[in-house]
């Protein structure tokens, strides 16, 4: 399994489709799963816009937005 597909986070697969492609894909869950910028933030800077979160990461990230 490449580090494109394992979650920077946890270090889990992150079960997205366009991981370690080499061509865009038409549709995956991270399409459809908001995540607050300041989540996004809170990653490595060398890992941000590189790999996926998987789904339990982003879930319980996008959990923690303020109301």
């Amino acid at each position: 399994m490449s580090d494109a597909e394992r979650c920077p986070r946890c270090g889990k697969p992150n079960s997205c489709t366009q991981a370690g492609q080499e061509q865009p894909v038409q549709d995956c869950w991270c399409f459809h799963t908001p995540i607050a910028p300041q989540v996004l933030e809170e990653l490595p800077a060398e890992l941000r816009d590189k790999t996926c979160l998987c789904l339990n990461c982003a879930r319980a990230l996008d959990e923690r937005k303020p109301d």
